[in-house]
C-alpha cells in the first residue's frame, strides 16, 4: 500500500473535513486581523495546529480502519481525541479567534444563537462538565453499546464527535486563561479538585479493563483484527491507553494550574510592592 494511501480517510465524512477545513480557515483568517496585543504567539499557533491536525488525522486518515479493527488503537483514538487534542487547542487559548467572528454576526445569528449559549452555560457547570466528562467515557465502553457502536456507522459517529466535542468543552473549562475574578472563571484549587476528580474513575475503569479476565469487547473477535494480535493482548494495551495517559494528563493540568497560582502570587506581590513604594 502507497504511504499516501495511508493520509485517504478510510470512511470519508464530508461534514467532518468540512468542520475541520472551516476551523483551519477562519483560525488562519482571523490572525492577521487580531490586534496585535491579542495575537496569539508562535507557540499557541503551533499548539492550535497540532492539536486540530491530531484530531483529524485519527478521524479521516487510515488511522480510523485501526481503530476500528483494533481496540487499543481505538483507545488511542480516544485518547486523542478526547484528551490530548482538545487539551492543546484549550491550551492555544482560540479565545481572540471566536471572539473576532462573534463580533461580526448578524444580530439574527446572534439572537438564535442565544439557546446555544444557554446550553454552553449549562454544559459548563463545574458537577455538568466532570460528570460528562467521565460519564461519556464510561458510557461508550459499556460493553453494550460499544458492540453496537462499532457497528453501526451513524452511532460510530456520533461517538466519536461527542468524545471530541466534550473534551473540547471540558480541557476550555480547566485551561480557560481569563482570571478567575475577572473573566467570571472556575477558581484556580476548584480546576486542581476537579482534575484530580475525573482521573480517579478512569483509574479504575482502565484498571478493570487490564485485570478483566473474560474478554470484555467481542465486537473485535467478531469482525476480525487490523492484525494478528491476540485478544487478551488488545484488551491488556487498551486498559492501559484508558489507565495511565489520561491520569498523566490531569497531573499536566494540575502543574499548569499550579503553575498559575504561583505567577497570580508573583504578580500580586509586584503590584503591592510597587503601590507601596
Amino acid at each position: 500500500m502507497p504511504w499516501f494511501e495511508y493520509l485517504l480517510p478510510y470512511d470519508f465524512s464530508p461534514l467532518t473535513v468540512a468542520a475541520y477545513l472551516g476551523a483551519l480557515v477562519l483560525y488562519g483568517r482571523a490572525l492577521p486581523r487580531l490586534p496585535k496585543t491579542e495575537r496569539p504567539d508562535a507557540w499557541r499557533i503551533s499548539a492550535f495546529v497540532l492539536g486540530l491536525v491530531a484530531c483529524y488525522t485519527v478521524m479521516q486518515t487510515r488511522f480510523d480502519y485501526y481503530a476500528q479493527y483494533t481496540f487499543f488503537i481505538h483507545r488511542g483514538q480516544h485518547l486523542i481525541l478526547h484528551h490530548i487534542g482538545p487539551f492543546l487547542i484549550a491550551l492555544s487559548n482560540p479565545l481572540p479567534v471566536l471572539r473576532y467572528w462573534l463580533q461580526r454576526l448578524p444580530r439574527t445569528a446572534r439572537r438564535l444563537g442565544a439557546p446555544l449559549g444557554w446550553i454552553y452555560r449549562l454544559l459548563q457547570q463545574p458537577a455538568v462538565a466532570a460528570v460528562l466528562f467521565v460519564g461519556l467515557i464510561y458510557f461508550w465502553l459499556w460493553p453494550p453499546v460499544h458492540f453496537d457502536a462499532m457497528l453501526n456507522r451513524q452511532l460510530y459517529w456520533t461517538m466519536n464527535w461527542s468524545m471530541l466535542l466534550d473534551g473540547l468543552l471540558f480541557w476550555w473549562l480547566m485551561l480557560d486563561p481569563r482570571p478567575p475574578v475577572r473573566g467570571q472563571t472556575l477558581g484556580h484549587g476548584q480546576r486542581i479538585l476537579i482534575l484530580a476528580l475525573v482521573a480517579l474513575p478512569q483509574l479504575v475503569l482502565g484498571a478493570v479493563i487490564v485485570f478483566a479476565h473474560e474478554s470484555l469487547y467481542d465486537i473485535y473477535d467478531v469482525c476480525g483484527r487490523a492484525w494478528p494480535i491476540a485478544p487478551r493482548t488488545d484488551q491488556l494495551l487498551g486498559g492501559l491507553l484508558t489507565w495511565i495517559p489520561p491520569a498523566m494528563m490531569s497531573i499536566v493540568g494540575i502543574l499548569l494550574m499550579l503553575r498559575r497560582i504561583m505567577n497570580d502570587g508573583r504578580q500580586y506581590r509586584q503590584a503591592n510592592g510597587g503601590i507601596a513604594s
